[in-house]
């Protein structure tokens, strides 16, 4: 197979650089534009803000977003489409075009590089997000199809990432990274106008990025054609038809990993009323391997391991009714009645699986006086095929930032940078 033989980048690129919304992928991008906001600006007091304050905006606005992991998801790609596609986009004056024009790269990149890929450890989110990070950028700083493939080129070098990292600071750090990374590359693309310079040339450039005396950069768009080969990448699943997103995004309704977001809900209907973690005697939790291959963590012992533990997530969600921000503490994570409880809790895996909701997930709790509560869930709530009530996104919302949450619902995309710059960088 010779370097270049898709032409994937080029295709990937002529396809952002036509797009036309429809209403439906406009609708989509105002609710992610919301959720993001909302979720980076909960993270505000997170430890993480004062790691990466001397760090671009790029990789502050998405390292934060993501250090809760309660941004949304793109199913079939299980990539984290918004915490990449909103602060790259955002960063360079875009807008919601911009945004779904990055987030169909993102997603169909993902797809394309499939199951596989995650399950060998890749985090898809940074593989995926790099080059749509580059795209959206590149669309905001007015970069043509051709020079919006010399950028996903440029973005080869950042396009990685591991599930290792989960649990903690590097999971979030490395998708800050991954935009930061982006939003180069697509500067680079901007600032090259002369053709052929550096190597394969970009073509027309507008707007502040095209514009000052640094120089700008070339790359051979052959070169991201090579890396989605060596990646594991299947060109027959890189379909440029349908909506912007397709199979849209997953809404999570609580704060940690998605794979955790379905034994939560279910342990939450399996749990009827009030449970005291010494009323239960043993929990079963059946499902596919793939489901919980993000779960790396069964006995987690700070908040961020416990985001990442089926275990812990099951515990929480029968304790404390709804598991959210409290739940996920260091502090929370060490309460010995939960400790002991996690222990009991049993994940009985079966093998297989292509995604984080195959299958059913079947969960059975035994109590101590000996009765037995047994539920079975398909897709939780906020999946793309269970969609997130008007209440329950509120509800999110207002967890997140408070009585400031009806502002947040209105705002656009040109005063969506202002807002996080006085939320994130004020000193009270």
């Amino acid at each position: 197979m010779a370097p270049g033989s898709y032409g994937l980048a080029e295709r990937l690129a002529g396809w952002a650089a036509r797009l036309v919304p429809r209403p439906s992928d406009l609708a989509l991008a105002r609710r992610s534009l919301t959720d993001t906001l909302a979720v980076t600006i909960a993270a505000r007091d997170d430890d993480l803000r004062t790691v990466v304050a001397a760090s671009p905006e790029p990789l502050r606005w998405a390292a934060i977003g993501h250090v809760l992991d309660f941004d949304d998801l793109h199913l079939p790609s299980t990539t984290h489409v918004s915490a990449v596609c909103v602060p790259a986009v955002l960063a360079c004056g875009g807008d919601a075009r911009c945004y779904l024009a990055a987030a169909g790269v993102m997603a169909r990149l993902g797809t394309a590089l499939g199951w596989p890929h995650y399950a060998r450890g890749w985090h898809a989110t940074c593989t995926a997000g790099a080059p749509a990070a580059a795209v959206g950028a590149g669309l905001a700083l007015g970069l043509d199809a051709e020079a919006l493939a010399v950028a996903l080129a440029l973005a080869v070098p950042a396009a990685g990432g591991v599930q290792r990292a989960f649990g903690t600071a590097a999971k979030s750090l490395q998708v800050g990274f991954a935009v930061d990374a982006g939003v180069r590359a697509a500067r680079l693309a901007a600032r090259l106008t002369a053709r052929g310079a550096g190597g394969a040339g970009a073509g027309t450039a507008r707007g502040a990025g095209a514009r000052g005396g640094a120089p700008g950069a070339g790359a051979d768009p052959a070169a991201f054609d090579q890396w989605f080969a060596l990646m594991g990448g299947d060109p027959a699943r890189m379909d440029l038809g349908g909506p912007a997103i397709p199979g849209g995004l997953a809404v999570k309704l609580f704060p940690c990993c998605y794979a955790a977001q379905r034994p939560i809900s279910a342990a939450r209907d399996l749990r009827g009323h009030p449970v005291r973690a010494g009323d239960v005697a043993r929990v079963v939790v059946r499902t596919a391997a793939a489901t919980v291959q993000p779960l790396i963590h069964p006995r987690p012992v700070t908040g961020l391991q416990a985001k990442f533990s089926l275990q812990y997530a099951v515990a929480a969600a029968l304790v404390d009714g709804y598991p959210g921000f409290a739940s996920f503490t260091d502090d929370a994570v060490r309460r010995p009645a939960l400790r002991e409880l996690v222990r009991r809790v049993e994940a009985h895996v079966s093998p297989g699986g292509d995604g984080l909701l195959a299958g059913d997930l079947d969960l059975e709790m035994t109590l101590a006086d000996g009765s037995v509560r047994r539920t079975r869930m398909g897709l939780p709530p906020g999946a793309p095929g269970r969609p997130p009530t008007d209440a329950e996104l509120e509800r999110k919302i207002v967890d997140c930032v408070g009585d400031t949450a009806p502002r947040l619902s209105g705002v656009a995309w040109a005063d969506a940078p202002r807002v996080l710059r006085e939320a994130l960088d004020s000193t009270g």
